[in-house]
């Protein structure tokens, strides 16, 4: 039976049924504990679970980060907190050439089954070292299983997906979907990790995106549909892996191919994916290949100049009648 709830309400129920059944399970970052959560994920969870598995850290990712990385190889099930994605750099050496090698070098014997969430993100007026979306940067990396959760369903499926896998898992949650609203059934059978889905089937114009701007394409989606375009669209889920099947089957099915991603265009996800259909589907496109990225420079902290850098459903719209009038 489902219910109408929130993203944050999602991820909290699904953090909260992990912590009940599994005393391996613990919370640790910033601000999770006597705070509640920078976006109070974890509210009431100090007072339920006690100071040994609810730990508020010092402002040290790299710290952290590793102590999570250890919790894991010894048996744990580690879920670490990072306020905001741009602080994960501090973290970066544990990420990259721990959590992703670890496995690898030391010839299968050490599983490292940590969870790391972070929230990603523009929009708020949090300035340029709180705001970017460099989720894409993480899915370059062998290793590593990068999720970013679109949906009220979805933002509770995957962490119990990641607690679940053996390999570090990194989960991105746009700040901006804690506040919004969807249908959750607790007892769904979860979509594989490494599974796009499609929202919307059509024939004219495959959209893929992730993430808030599977928002923003579904809005584009019905101005679109009114002016007789019929756009697929496609939230990928996933970034690495991404799901290539499906979309190469959209690709053969629509012949045209939009990415929305709020990195920037540069080395960013969105060129991944165009090299990827490039070598795989070059000959099913009836126009080139387009994308709306984020401007290319630091967010800025002015209101009407953050939106101006970020993709909005404005342009969007007008980045389908291009591909269509090329075609």
């Amino acid at each position: 039976m489902s219910e109408n709830t929130t993203y944050r309400e999602a991820v909290k129920r699904a953090i909260h049924k992990a912590m009940k059944e599994d005393e391996r399970v613990f919370l640790m970052g910033e601000d999770v504990g006597r705070y509640g959560g920078s976006y109070a994920v974890s509210m009431g969870f100090l007072e339920e679970f006690g100071s040994e598995r609810i730990i508020d850290t010092p402002l040290c990712e790299s710290g952290f980060t590793g102590a999570g990385i250890g919790a894991a190889v010894n048996g744990m099930r580690p879920i670490v907190e990072i306020m905001t994605i741009n602080f994960s750099f501090l973290a970066l050496d544990q990420i990259i050439n721990s959590a992703s090698k670890l496995l690898y070098m030391s010839g299968g014997q050490f599983n490292v089954p940590i969870v790391i969430r972070m929230a990603t993100g523009g929009g708020n007026q949090l300035g340029a070292q709180h705001s970017h979306s460099l989720e894409g940067w993480y899915a370059h990396v062998p290793g590593l299983k990068v999720l970013t959760p679109a949906t009220v369903q979805d933002a509770y499926d995957m962490v119990g997906l990641a607690l679940d896998h053996p390999d570090p898992i990194l989960i991105f949650e746009n700040s901006n979907l804690y506040n919004t609203k969807g249908e959750l059934d607790t007892n769904a059978t979860p979509l594989p990790i490494g599974k796009a889905k499609i929202h919307r089937e059509g024939k004219d114009l495959t959209l893929l995106t992730y993430g808030v701007n599977l928002l923003k394409a579904l809005k584009a989606h019905e101005r679109l549909a009114k002016e007789g375009i019929d756009v697929e669209v496609i939230d990928l889920r996933s970034l690495r892996p991404l799901d290539d099947e499906a979309i190469m089957a959209s690709v053969k099915k629509t012949h045209r191919v939009m990415i929305v991603d709020e990195g920037w265009k540069s080395g960013s996800i969105s060129a991944e994916i165009m090299a990827r259909i490039n070598e795989q589907a070059f000959y099913e496109l009836d126009a080139p290949m387009v994308r709306v990225c984020s401007a290319e420079v630091p967010f800025p902290y002015a209101e009407h100049l953050e939106r101006a850098a970020m993709p909005q459903v404005d342009e969007i719209v007008a980045m389908a009648h291009k591909v269509m009038e090329e075609s």
